[in-house]
């Protein structure tokens, strides 16, 4: 098999890793992610205020190929730049699956033809879950 046929010659990780279904937990933009608080008004401020209905929003709005989903910003990032609570990423970013080879090898899957992979965002309770199958031939 050459390098070209195999959608992860340049992936840490193999399809073994990441074939299946993985949930990841309790990393999406929830009403219950963490926003700065002004501590002399104990109030948080205007532009840390969102719902996950506009944050969803916001993901979806981004052009781009690959489907994106609302993660949190940290509340450093918040205060520093006067940024909403959450930020757009792609579905398999290594901020979601937890590293950098996880992110690799799930973009490999999700460009390769070999491969369906289909992700579900539960916002309601933080939980993205993403699921590779091999592709069926017609």
């Amino acid at each position: 098999m050459t390098s070209d046929d195999n959608p992860f010659h340049d992936c840490e990780l193999g399809l073994e890793a990441i074939l299946g279904t993985h949930t990841f937990e309790d990393v999406l933009f929830t009403d219950e992610t963490e926003t700065p608080v002004n501590v002399l008004t104990v109030e948080t401020p205007t532009h840390s205020q969102a719902s996950v209905e506009e944050a969803k929003e916001f993901a979806v709005s981004i052009d781009t190929d690959t489907p994106q989903i609302a993660l949190p910003a940290s509340v450093e990032t918040q205060v520093e730049t006067q940024s909403k609570p959450y930020t757009s990423a792609a579905f398999f970013h290594f901020n979601a699956t937890g590293s950098l080879e996880r992110h690799r090898a799930y973009h490999a899957a999700y460009d390769s033809d070999a491969f369906t992979v289909d992700f579900e965002a539960d916002y309601a309770s933080g939980d993205l879950t993403i699921t590779v199958d091999r592709a069926t031939e017609s």
